[in-house]
């Protein structure tokens, strides 16, 4: 496991690809290796619990021998202020490559654009400080605002869980979703879908003066611009918030279109009814397209805002700021699906699919505790740095004179500054084998 954790997160691949990698790399217990015992490390981590272990199941899936792993790594890093009060979740989905995910894939809508392929929905919770805390797989036909309300039920009973906020996007609203939110008396904080939702439509036209929580700054390590005020409509609590930056970006890329829009139209109509910047701001008149006026004044409104609701008792900018944290885990998937390389998957079995997520799940693990010992020194290097800056450090075996030495290379940009962070020491430039 830890082999596998390793290798996803300084060269991402497959199992096979490990236990290549690791003989040119000097890891403690791993020299005798082979891919047979990768392949069943991953097929033990996704191995179904007995069914006396089965009460914390969800619909979509069992309880496995990694949801063991991950409560005893919260047990673990908890301490008596540790706790579950405030939880950050979302979800993507991840598609198969071969003939694998036969019992867990499914078609469904696909995030990655690859309809045409059996796919598994993955998510995760993170807590308050950004760490991941577990992982779950679902077959890929299963919509995000079925998944929320299970995932939560399934945390409460996994772990210490108090009065639970969940805090997550608009894609997991649905009125279904919210009555059972409202039944079980769960805090939440979610995104709204601006323009479909009657109500966010009123409370984006709704006039009031803006709060401002930090100003626009020329700093980059400054906050983004955010000003908010709140809105209630029927009996339900709106939060608007606002980025004069985006405001600006967003009325320039609008009068871009519509500039652009005049010019096409007057070579002819028909061809831009397929694009999607264009049609949005088309209106039909007579045989022909026309601008559409009221709509561009309309999407105006819409300018660097997004509206949240909730039914916590946070102030308006603390309602704000807790959901940026939500941006946190949207990265975390960035980082799962791009850097580590968790797609394509081309296991076959649901036990070694689900260990092979897994094994993505613990390098966020390792990731996120270098990235915050690395932080509490003071220092916040690039990722790709620190895994190319410590994939140069080597050591080179020299024999002199009948005796077998070993010479370190120099410990190059932040090489030095992780080993400190971790408490670890260099070993000298130079010892005797």
């Amino acid at each position: 496991m830890f082999l596998t954790v390793l290798h996803r997160l300084v060269a991402p691949g497959s199992d096979r690809a490990a236990e290549r990698w690791k003989q040119n790399y000097l890891i403690a217990g791993a020299e005798s290796l082979e891919l047979q015992h990768l392949y069943r490390a991953m097929a033990w981590l996704g191995e179904p619990l007995p069914e006396e272990e089965q009460k914390a199941a969800t619909p979509f899936v069992a309880r496995t021998t990694k949801d063991l792993v991950e409560e005893e790594l919260f047990r673990h890093r908890r301490d008596l202020f540790s706790s579950l009060d405030l939880v950050f979740f979302d979800t993507t989905s991840i598609y198969f490559e071969g003939e694998g995910g036969q019992t867990i894939g499914w078609y469904g809508h696909s995030k990655d654009h690859r309809p045409d392929r059996l796919q598994m929905v993955v998510g995760m919770v993170l807590d308050n400080q950004g760490n991941p805390v577990c992982s779950e797989l679902w077959p890929g036909n299963a919509p995000d605002v079925k998944s929320l309300v299970p995932m939560v039920d399934r945390l409460k009973t996994r772990f210490p869980v108090g009065e639970v906020c969940i805090v997550a996007d608009r894609g997991m609203i649905s009125a279904e979703t919210m009555s059972d939110l409202q039944r079980r008396n769960w805090k939440y904080i979610l995104g709204v879908r601006m323009r479909s939702s009657n109500a966010a439509r009123q409370v984006v036209a709704r006039a009031g003066r803006y709060q401002e929580v930090f100003p626009e700054s020329d700093d980059p390590d400054d906050p983004a611009p955010l000003k908010v005020k709140e809105v209630w409509v029927a009996g339900q609590r709106y939060i608007v918030c606002r980025n004069e930056e985006q405001a600006r970006r967003d009325r320039q890329e609008r009068e871009a279109i519509v500039a652009s829009l005049r010019d096409a139209l007057q070579g002819g109509d028909k061809s831009l009814v397929g694009n999607k910047g264009y049609r949005r701001f088309l209106q039909t008149s007579g045989e022909r397209f026309t601008i559409n006026e009221q709509k561009v004044k309309q999407e105006a409104r819409y300018d660097g805002k997004w509206v949240l609701t909730t039914n916590t008792e946070l102030t308006a900018p603390e309602v704000a700021v807790k959901y940026k944290q939500l941006w946190v885990v949207e990265d975390i998937f960035r980082s799962m699906k791009s850097l580590l390389e968790t797609r394509p998957i081309f296991h076959k079995r649901d036990e070694t699919i689900r260990g092979h997520v897994f094994c993505t799940f613990l390098a966020l693990v390792l990731r996120k505790e270098l990235q915050d010992r690395l932080e509490r020194k003071g220092w916040t290097p690039e990722w790709a740095d620190v895994i190319r800056d410590l994939d140069q450090l080597q050591e080179v075996e020299v024999h002199l004179e009948g005796k077998a030495y070993l010479l370190r290379t120099e410990a190059k940009g932040t090489t030095g500054k992780v080993f400190q962070a971790c408490g670890v020491a260099l070993p000298p430039t130079l010892r005797q084998r």
